[in-house]
């Protein structure tokens, strides 16, 4: 009698090799688009970063830090105690905000990091997080990874205005989390004060934590910068995050930080520690610095990029675009629309051939892409001339 045989196990590259947690994710749009540039030579709109680089006495300060042997091994866990220092001097400065450097700061590889160290601490599998939508896409990267459920709060044009009461209506015994953006990438909507003390009064009734992802809080043309975290209530639930690589134009940097009270530092890091560790250790001590600069070049800075913002959207308006100027980030979202475009992001992959230039579509911003379906994003952190140059080739689109 022939022996028995089983059928062989199934490979094991049957089986994905991504975990479903982060299936559909795949390359970020931004590495696509910035690859299209190179590749075709267009001026790129689309990623945002600078094409200068940012106050030379702070760059010098990176050389002196590594010239010097500061930073070149392991920094501390929490970051350098120059830099914890720094930020809670700038958080006393700005915001009139008091934390303790040694408990309640923490430095990250980026806000990306902080974000994701964030939702890695704080969520368990299954626990809601309200976004509001658009948003950038490492959002809901990091809610997944962390097993989250991310529930999207649409913002709609044309003034991209949170809705208080679907808020609420989409709290549920399962939220755990808000991660608010302000000012927001992509749309460039600033909450006002009157928004941002609803949205409290909601975090502090239904005992919800909030991220808040502040990175360009130096960026605010219409409005103020109004800090969450400095509203009644938010003290011991918000996370604050921002970086400098928006405010100081050393994207490449990546240094970011986070203020929260000593348990929620004390949570994130344990997260935090396990994914980076440490870096950038001699730009800590260039940042430190660059913290300290004068009110003058906070003021020059958003000044700069306010006179940018206003010639890329008038020229992008005079090019036919429908045009929602923002209140602050360095961003400039457009409808596609009334050039009788019907897809922006076949728009967005077509325009480099045809016009030169690379833009970001902003569908991919949301969990449903109709909702963004002819919304397109332009970067305006460039030198003024090359922002002309790009105004100069978009405006045949209307020819």
């Amino acid at each position: 009698m022939a022996p028995m045989t089983s059928s062989p196990p199934p490979p094991a590259a049957a089986r994905p090799l991504l975990n479903r947690r982060l299936a559909g994710f795949g390359t970020t749009i931004f590495a696509e688009m910035s690859a299209l540039a190179v590749s075709t030579g267009a001026i790129n709109l689309g990623q945002g970063f600078p094409d200068t680089d940012g106050p030379e006495e702070v760059r010098e300060a990176a050389v002196r830090a590594l010239r010097d042997g500061r930073g070149n091994q392991y920094p501390p866990g929490p970051g350098v105690p120059e830099l914890r220092t720094a930020v809670t001097d700038h958080q006393r400065r700005h915001y009139g905000l008091s934390f303790d450097p040694d408990t309640e700061v923490l430095v990250t590889a980026g806000a990306t990091e902080a974000v994701a160290a964030a939702m890695l601490a704080l969520l368990e599998p299954g626990d809601e997080v309200i976004a509001f939508e658009p948003y950038y896409d490492s959002y809901a990267a990091c809610v997944s990874m962390a097993g989250g459920v991310r529930v999207p709060l649409t913002l709609h044009a044309p003034d991209f205005r949170p809705d208080l009461d679907a808020l609420r209506d989409a709290i549920t015994p399962r939220t755990r989390l808000l991660l608010l953006n302000s000012p927001h990438n992509p749309t460039g909507t600033v909450l006002t004060r009157a928004e941002l003390t609803a949205i409290a009064e909601l975090a502090v009734e239904r005992d919800l934590l909030v991220v808040t992802d502040e990175v360009y809080e130096h960026l605010v043309f219409d409005g103020e910068h109004v800090p969450l975290i400095s509203l009644p209530g938010m003290r011991e639930r918000t996370v604050s995050i921002s970086s400098a690589g928006k405010t100081f134009s050393f994207t490449g940097w990546k240094v970011g930080w986070i203020t929260a009270s000593a348990p929620l530092i004390a949570a994130v890091r344990t997260a935090k520690q396990y994914l980076t560790y440490v870096s950038a250790g001699p730009f800590q001590y260039a940042v430190a610095e660059a913290l300290r600069l004068p009110d003058a070049y906070f003021t020059g800075f958003r000044e700069d990029l306010r006179a940018k913002r206003d010639l890329l959207a008038d020229g992008l308006t005079e090019a036919g675009f429908g045009v929602y100027r923002p209140q602050g980030t360095y961003f400039v979202t457009t409808d596609v629309a009334p050039l009788g475009e019907k897809d922006g992001t076949a728009f967005c992959l077509a325009l480099p051939e045809r016009h030169g230039v690379v833009a970001v579509p902003n569908a991919v911003f949301y969990d449903d892409p109709d909702a963004g379906r002819t919304l397109v994003r332009f970067a305006f952190c460039k030198r003024t001339e090359v922002l002309r140059e790009a105004v100069t080739r978009l405006s045949s689109l209307r020819a």
